[in-house]
Order: structure tokens, then C-alpha cells, then sequence
């Protein structure tokens, strides 16, 4: 395999998602025939939870052994664990609650109305990324900091955040943490917990999955060599493979020797 960047360009959202999620699905086959477990990391957004949707949808989707599948968070927003904008609860609802996967499978962020124990001082975010740490170390090999992932999921704003490392904030250039708090994201909410750079990147396959026009120039820099600084999505490839899935409004701005034939 190769980890050269490469982008599939789909007529429209509909049949983005519904592209991805049949190559997910025969992805997830392969990977359980070579390995006991899957660790998948999904992301929000509405062209991410189409996918998930479209995943539920398939009449494949039973052909995998989910309980063999454990599910990450790239990124959450510090809302109540019912909070419709909750990136959990989106995904609960388009996948995760019609599948056979064991509760403790799914690897959710903390909720701003989890009882969380913090001393005095002390930072409910903060100790909610420290737990979340935990729990990827707890499910790494040994000596590790976190899981080996086998498919990384990311959206791309606008601006070219993915996850919720923004442009020109210290969340990109974090090197040493697994896990970062946000406090003053540029889009509501302000506070927000998300994997690094590095864990996303340690990722065998990192899927960026993106519709609309508005995305056409942040994903045209990022495959142009924009830094990270400026365009986080430009920071972010697989250990084996990094794939564009986008629709053709967002295509507008990639180099043609970029984009992958289609059949």
C-alpha cells in the first residue's frame, strides 16, 4: 500500500456516503480476517453521520461481527451526554444503537453532565481528556500510548480544521498529549475535547470525508502543501493510506493529477 494522498470524487453527498460506507464495510471484512479486533475512529458532521447512516442502511452491514469492533471519537463537543449536537448521540442514532456491538466497545468522551471527580481548582475538561487518555492507553499494546487504528474518519470545516484542531491555535501543534481541551473554539461550542495530531495519524487508513462548495478552497490548499498551522487538514495522513472522499463541489479546487479514477 501507499500513503500518497488520493481523492474520489462522488456527484453528490448521497452518493458519497453511501460510496464510503460500502468500501468501509468491505474494509471492516478484510481487517477481521487478519486481526482479532477493529478500532475505528469516527467523527460528527453531517457528511460523517451520513455515512454512518448509509452504513445502517446497507444490507451488508450485518456481514460484520461488531463485537469485534471498537468505536473512538476523533472529537466531542462539551455538551450534556442528550444534547442533540452530542457527536456520540448523532452517531448512536445513525449507526451505533441498530448494530450488535457491545456497550463496552463504544469509546464515548465524557459529557459536561458526567460526575466527574476534580479536586479544587481543578478543570472538569481537563480531567475529562485525562480520563479519556486513560482509556486509550488501557487498550493500547504494550508500551503504547493508544490503540492502533485501523480507520480514522475526519470531516474537514470550512477552514480546514478537522476534529477540533483549529487553524493557528497550539491544539495542532500539540505533540506529547493524546488528547487536547479546547476552550475557545472559533464555532459554538466553545469548549471541546480532541485527539492530537499524532494519534489521528497513527491511523493505518485516514478517510477525510467532505461535501460542498464551501470546502472546495480549504481542501485545494490542503493538497496544495498549505502548513498545518494554516490548514490542519494539510497535517493529517495515514500510516498507509489517506483518501479524499468528496463530492464534486468540493472538488473544485483539487489538482487533477490528485484525483483517483472512478469505475
Amino acid at each position: 500500500m501507499t500513503n500518497d494522498r488520493r481523492v474520489l470524487v462522488h456527484q453528490n453527498k448521497q452518493a458519497l456516503a453511501g460510496s464510503v460506507a460500502a468500501r468501509f464495510l468491505t474494509n471492516m471484512v478484510d481487517v477481521l480476517q487478519d486481526q482479532d479486533e477493529a478500532n475505528v475512529v469516527l467523527t460528527g458532521g453531517s457528511v460523517g453521520i451520513a455515512v454512518l447512516a448509509a452504513i445502517n442502511e446497507s444490507a451488508a452491514r450485518d456481514t460484520i461481527d461488531w463485537s469485534r469492533v471498537n468505536f473512538w471519537w476523533g472529537d466531542e463537543r462539551w455538551v450534556p451526554r442528550a444534547d442533540p449536537e452530542r457527536n456520540e448521540l448523532q452517531a448512536r442514532d445513525a449507526l451505533l444503537d441498530h448494530i450488535d456491538v457491545p456497550r463496552e466497545n463504544i469509546h464515548a468522551f465524557g459529557a459536561s453532565d458526567d460526575p466527574i471527580d476534580v479536586g479544587a481548582g481543578d478543570d472538569a475538561l481537563e480531567a475529562a481528556a485525562a480520563r479519556y487518555t486513560a482509556e486509550l492507553r488501557s487498550h493500547a499494546p504494550e508500551g503504547a500510548e493508544y490503540p492502533r487504528f485501523d480507520v480514522t474518519f475526519l470531516g474537514v470545516g470550512p477552514d480546514g480544521h478537522i476534529a477540533s484542531l483549529f487553524p493557528h491555535r497550539s491544539g495542532i501543534r500539540e505533540r506529547d498529549a493524546s488528547v487536547v481541551t479546547v476552550h475557545d473554539s472559533p464555532k459554538p461550542p466553545a469548549d471541546r475535547l480532541s485527539l492530537t495530531r499524532p494519534v489521528l495519524n497513527s491511523s493505518d487508513r485516514v478517510w477525510l470525508v467532505l461535501a460542498g462548495s464551501d470546502k472546495a478552497s480549504a481542501l485545494g490548499l490542503a493538497l496544495a502543501g498549505a502548513s498545518r498551522d494554516e490548514v490542519p487538514a494539510a497535517g493529517i495522513k495515514g500510516r498507509y493510506r489517506t483518501m479524499f472522499f468528496v463530492d464534486s463541489d468540493a472538488a473544485a479546487q483539487v489538482p487533477e493529477n490528485l484525483i483517483a479514477p472512478t469505475y
